[in-house]
C-alpha cells in the first residue's frame, strides 16, 4: 500500500563530520589554468583503494560537488568529467556520468515517450520469460514496478532498432542503466541504445555469427599475444572461446558478475573504446590461470560453469595495463563501428578486412604496417629503443634487397634456429613474410609454441613497407 508520509531524517552528524571544511570547498573550481592551484587539489583520500574511497564521506562530498557542477554545465564540461572519471565515480551521479561518457544529449525525454512501448510484438513472450531471472536478487529490479519499466525499455529499443532483433543477454545489458536511471526510464533507455552501437556493434543483427566469430578469434588472438603458455595449454584441450566466452561479451560480463561488480567495471569499460572488453576477458582468464593450466577440458568446463570470485579492482587494473601496451592494430575487427576516416596513403599501412575463416586459421594476431613504424621509432623521438624486433623469414636473397632496419633475417624452413631470437624476449616480435603464403602465420606459430609472447605477423608482409622509404640494403645498415 501507498504510504505517503514524509519521514524527515535528522542531518546533525552530517553536518558536524563537514564541518571544519571551508567554504571553497562548496564551490569548487572547474576551470583551472594555475598548474600551482591544480596539484593542490589532490584529496587525502584518493589514493585509498576505491571501495573505502566509495565510504568516506569527506572524499565523497568533494567528489559530489565538484561533478554538480560539471554535470550543469554538460555538454559543454564534457572534457572536464571525462578527465575526473578516470579517477573514479561517484555513486549517487553514476547514472549522469555514464550518460556523459556515452555522450547522451538532446531531449531523450520526448523521444521516449513518443516510442510506441504498448502495442503487442513477437518479442513480449522472450522479454516476459527474461526479465524474472535478471539480477532478481536486488530490490528495485525484482519489483513489479522494476518489471514494468524493464519492459518498456527493452521493447522502446526493440521497436526503434528494427534492424535487430531480440536477442538473450540485452536485459541483463539494460539492468544496469535501468539501476542507476529507475525514475528516468528515459534516460536509461538513451543509455542503452548509445552504448549497443559502441561496445556491441551489429551484435544483435538476425544472422550474427560472422561478428562474434570475429570478436572470439580476436579475443584468442589476444591470449596468444600476452600468455603463450596460456593459450598453448587451451589450444591442446581444444577448449576454445565459444565454450565460455559468448555470455561474457554479449552482455558485456553483466551476466556474469552482480551489479555492484558491473558498477566499477563500467566506471573503467565505459572510458575505453570497443576493443577494451577483449582486455577485461583476459584480465579475468589472467586471475584464473594457474587453475586453468592444470585442468583438462572436463575441469575447464566445470570451472566456468560456476566462476569463482574474481576481483574486480585488480581486474580493470590489469585490463588497462594490458590495454596500454597492445597495439591497436592487433585488435582491429572490421565489423567494429568505425568513427574515424583516413586517407588513401596511411590507409595502405593500417590492417585491412580479411574473413572470418582466415582470420581463424591463423593463430597469432596481425599487426599493422603503421603500429610497426611507430613501434620501430627510426628517429627516437618517443624510445631510447625500439619496442619491436621485425623477424624477416624471407629467402636472403629477397631480404638483401630491401629489410626494416634491425631487422632480423631468418629464412624460413622446417628447422630453422630461433635461439638467436631469445634475448629479443619481452619485445613486440614481428614476424614478416613476402605476404604471400602460409608461412608468416607457421613461423609465428612456432615461436609461440617455444614460449615467446608478443608474437605477431606483418599484415601485407614486407613488401607493404615499399611506399615508405624505411626499408635499407642490410650490408648498409
Amino acid at each position: 500500500m501507498l504510504d505517503l508520509r514524509v519521514v524527515p531524517l535528522p542531518l546533525d552528524n552530517l553536518y558536524q563530520r563537514l564541518a571544519h571544511l571551508p567554504a571553497t570547498s562548496f564551490y569548487p573550481l572547474v576551470e583551472i589554468k594555475s598548474d600551482i592551484i591544480q596539484t593542490e587539489q589532490q584529496l587525502d583520500a584518493a589514493t585509498l583503494p576505491l571501495i573505502i574511497r566509495e565510504r568516506d564521506t569527506e572524499y565523497q562530498f568533494h567528489r559530489v560537488v565538484l561533478y554538480d557542477r560539471l554535470l550543469m554545465g554538460y555538454p559543454y564540461k564534457k572534457a572536464s568529467i571525462l578527465k575526473e572519471a578516470r579517477k573514479d565515480v561517484p555513486p549517487i551521479f553514476r547514472g549522469d556520468i555514464w550518460a556523459a561518457l556515452l555522450e547522451v544529449a538532446g531531449n531523450m525525454e520526448d523521444l521516449y515517450i513518443s516510442i510506441d512501448k504498448e502495442t503487442p510484438t513477437h518479442m513480449d513472450r522472450q522479454i516476459e520469460v527474461d526479465i524474472p531471472r535478471c539480477h532478481q536478487y536486488d530490490e528495485l529490479l525484482s519489483s513489479c514496478e522494476g518489471h514494468k519499466k524493464f519492459k518498456r525499455v527493452l521493447k522502446a529499443w526493440v521497436v526503434s532498432h528494427p534492424q535487430y532483433v531480440y536477442w538473450q543477454g540485452l536485459d541483463s545489458l539494460c539492468a544496469p542503466f535501468l539501476f542507476l536511471n529507475f525514475n528516468k526510464e528515459y534516460q536509461a533507455y538513451a543509455c542503452f541504445s548509445a552504448f549497443i552501437p559502441k561496445y556491441l556493434h551489429n551484435f544483435f543483427l538476425k544472422d550474427n555469427s560472422a561478428i562474434i566469430q570475429e570478436y572470439l578469434a580476436k579475443f584468442s588472438h589476444l591470449i596468444v599475444f600476452h600468455d603463450p603458455a596460456l593459450a598453448n595449454h587451451l589450444a591442446s584441450i581444444n577448449f576454445i572461446p565459444e565454450l565460455f566466452a559468448i555470455p561474457w561479451f554479449l552482455t558485456m560480463f553483466s551476466h556474469v558478475f552482480p551489479l555492484h561488480k558491473i558498477f566499477h567495471l563500467w566506471d573503467k569499460l565505459l572510458l575505453g573504446d570497443a576493443s577494451f572488453p577483449l582486455y577485461i576477458g583476459l584480465s579475468i582468464l589472467e586471475q584464473l590461470r594457474d587453475t586453468l593450466l592444470e585442468s583438462g577440458f572436463n575441469e575447464c568446463i566445470l570451472l566456468f560453469s560456476d566462476l569463482p570470485e574474481i576481483d574486480i579492482e585488480r581486474c580493470v587494473t590489469n585490463s588497462i595495463e594490458l590495454y596500454c601496451s597492445t597495439p591497436r592494430s592487433v585488435t582491429y575487427r572490421q565489423h567494429e563501428l568505425s568513427l574515424t576516416t583516413s586517407d588513401s596513403e596511411s590507409s595502405q599501412l593500417e590492417i585491412s578486412p580479411i574473413t572470418v575463416a582466415e582470420l581463424q586459421s591463423e593463430f597469432c594476431p596481425r599487426i599493422s604496417a603503421a603500429d610497426v613504424l611507430d613501434l620501430l621509432d627510426i628517429n627516437h623521438a618517443k624510445f631510447s629503443r625500439p619496442k619491436v624486433v621485425v623477424v624477416d623469414i624471407r629467402p636472403p636473397d629477397e631480404f638483401h634487397r630491401g629489410a626494416v632496419p634491425g631487422s632480423i633475417n631468418i629464412p624460413y624452413s622446417g628447422d630453422a634456429h630461433i635461439s638467436c631470437l631469445t634475448r629479443h624476449k619481452g619485445k613486440i616480435m614481428v614476424v614478416a613474410g613476402s605476404g604471400r603464403g602460409p608461412h608468416a602465420c607457421e613461423f609465428s606459430r612456432r615461436l609461440v609454441s617455444e614460449g615467446f609472447s608478443r608474437v605477431c605477423t606483418l599484415h601485407k608482409g614486407v613488401q607493404v613497407l615499399r611506399s615508405t622509404n624505411i626499408l635499407v640494403v642490410p650490408n648498409a645498415m
